[in-house]
């Protein structure tokens, strides 16, 4: 079939009838009004208001806009090292003491867009295009596998040449890559394709969650409406409700993992941090379940790009930590994504506050990982990089601080996924697992891909994790000790994806 241009293709993207439909009243659920309302009001709280906040995040419960909104105007620095505390006391409760890692694929940067913040906008004639062909999917697959990474995102802009079919025939020719480990006898593959692309209708959503979506990502950027609409002056992306509602059409779809987020830097970060509530609020209201995580990438420099390196509204370290804090409080059972857009030192001090997943051996560049130079070139990217650590030395260093690494995905493969995964994330029962399984593909990593210095660390931690799972009384109940034990023994002697 033949493809339309780019313009013609643009102009039939967005679907008017698959916005209204979500409305109320012909409003959508951001009201910038009742926002900033409710961040004035909510000045100045007192010690006693937050702890009390902080014990309903304890008990895993998502916090209302008020209380929130009084969280982002504590101004005292001894309240917010409480506040950061029992954030990672949230997220061990939760999650564990885990950190679940993924491989970003960047498969086009074509695009009908016109961001002013990126660096693959149409009008960016800075910017070297390229689109992946099938084979070249594969070998950039074939990299990141050979890193030891079980999960990966993919990416495109948006553009008729990488439409939903294309996107569906990556996902699963990123599925078929089948490559023997660094060391030993085992097969490495991706088991888990999370995409990250540009809203589409519930039809063409049906024909990614059918090639075996994971999870579908779409961030906001900014919730400010006017805003908004300056910062995207033409294509599909203009439409902000478009957008919005990208996610409760992944719903209908079948779609039932999704995930959000805002880009920081573009607005005050304390209204966005408000505009991610009101999403997950609104997803749960309308579907009973929020998002599976939430990320909050800050303003990186893009080629070509003025905006990216000089709105008024960039988010320092002392902040980018408080809002991070926020939002795991705000939203205790949601995973939180930081990514390689961090440099090492703050990616570690955020990583304490609440985080549950992160990327390394990160490329962002179109064939970046086949290719591997040693220097980023922001006209071949979307944005530069803070973090260009390999996989083997970010595993190494939270091993250091009694971080396990997780290449889990057996909750999606088991059912655990939609309203299941949320209720046992809820009542800090799906951590439990993931303990177990955050172990087992510990064990695969250490015998199939750690250097010599990180299996030495990985080695203490893993016994450590053995010994606490063997005396915790909920896998005794449940009968899983020895199943686990079993379970490991089998990975030990080469056996994989082995999962509970």
């Amino acid at each position: 079939m033949l493809k339309l241009k780019p313009k013609e293709w643009a102009k039939q993207v967005v679907k008017q009838d698959e916005i209204d439909k979500y409305l109320i009243n012909g409003k959508d659920f951001i009201d910038e009004e009742t926002i900033f309302d409710k961040l004035d009001k909510n000045q100045n709280p007192d010690r006693e208001e937050i702890r009390a906040i902080l014990q309903k995040s304890l008990a895993i419960k998502r916090l209302d806009p008020d209380e929130t909104a009084a969280l982002l105007n504590v101004k005292d620095e001894e309240l917010w090292e409480e506040m950061y505390e029992t954030a990672l006391e949230v997220k061990k409760k939760v999650y564990d003491n885990r950190i679940v890692f993924f491989a970003p694929l960047y498969c086009s940067n074509l695009c009908v867009n016109n961001c002013v913040y990126c660096g693959f906008r149409k009008d960016n004639s800075q910017e070297r295009r390229r689109i992946l062909t099938m084979d070249e999917v594969k070998e950039e697959t074939r990299h990141v596998v050979g890193e030891g990474h079980k999960r990966m995102i993919v990416v495109y802009g948006e553009h008729p040449l990488s439409d939903v079919d294309y996107m569906a025939e990556t996902i699963k020719t990123v599925y078929s890559v089948k490559e023997k480990s660094k060391y030993g006898d085992g097969i490495g593959n991706i088991r888990r394709v999370n995409v990250n692309a540009a809203p589409m209708s519930t039809a063409d959503l049906r024909k990614l969650w059918e090639a075996g979506i994971g999870t579908f990502q779409v961030f906001q950027e900014t919730y400010n409406h006017k805003l908004y609409n300056e910062l995207h002056p033409s294509g599909p992306k203009a439409d902000y409700r478009w957008r919005l509602y990208a996610l409760h059409r992944a719903m209908d779809a079948g779609i039932d993992d999704v995930a959000i987020g805002a880009l920081f830097g573009l607005y005050d970060w304390r209204f966005e941090v408000m505009g991610l509530l009101y999403h997950t609020i609104d997803l749960e209201t309308q579907f009973g379940i929020g998002p599976h995580t939430i990320s909050f990438p800050r303003l990186n420099p893009a080629g070509g790009s003025e905006v990216s390196r000089n709105s008024k509204y960039l988010v320092n370290d002392q902040d980018f930590k408080k809002l991070v804090t926020v939002l795991r409080l705000s939203v205790p059972y949601t995973g939180l994504i930081i990514t390689a857009r961090e440099k090492p030192d703050i990616k570690r001090e955020v990583i304490k506050v609440g985080c549950t997943q992160t990327d390394a051996s990160t490329r962002i560049d179109i064939g970046g990982y086949t290719e591997a130079s040693k220097s980023q070139d922001e006209n071949k990217q979307q944005f530069l990089l803070g973090e260009t650590r390999r996989l083997d030395e970010v595993i190494r260093k939270l091993a250091e601080m009694d971080m396990i690494t997780s290449f889990c995905t057996a909750g999606y493969r088991c059912g655990r996924t939609g309203d299941k995964i949320m209720g046992l994330l809820e009542n800090c029962v799906e951590g439990k697992f993931c303990k177990l399984n955050a172990v087992l593909t510990y064990r695969e990593y250490l015998d199939d891909y750690a250097s010599e210095e990180t299996r030495r660390v990985g080695e203490r931690l893993i016994q450590k994790e053995i010994e606490e799972i063997k005396n915790m009384p909920f896998y005794k109940e449940h009968k899983l000790t020895q199943k686990f034990v079993d379970y490991y023994e089998r990975v030990a002697n080469g056996k994989r994806d082995l999962y509970l």
